[in-house]
């Protein structure tokens, strides 16, 4: 399987989610189809950056390799190589995680 090179345009980032462990509450299991889809992920490739009215270009805080959080609603979801993964502008990552 060919695997497709994607590099986002702009202030947009691609992301992975990260899943968290298996959900127990009481000792019950939270099915898949019922759990809250992660709000981590690991930065897959970013674009060049936001331009202003001039056209200089500022270049992006985030890079690809960084761990981050992103709010429960943002970017958009889509299918590459069969995976499913997330493009957002960088503004909706509410912060880098780092361990």
């Amino acid at each position: 399987m060919a695997t497709t090179s994607f590099t986002p345009l702009h202030d947009r980032i691609l992301v992975r989610r990260i899943e968290e462990g298996e959900s127990k509450i009481g000792g019950i299991i939270i099915p898949d189809s019922a759990k809250e889809k992660p709000q981590q992920g690991e930065v897959l490739s970013v674009g060049k950056g936001k331009s202003n009215d001039e056209g200089k270009v500022f270049p992006l805080d985030v890079k690809a390799g960084d761990n981050i959080l992103f709010g429960k609603y943002s970017g958009t979801e889509i299918k590459l190589d069969g995976e499913e993964l997330l493009i957002m502008r960088e503004e909706e990552v509410l912060g880098i995680l780092k361990k």
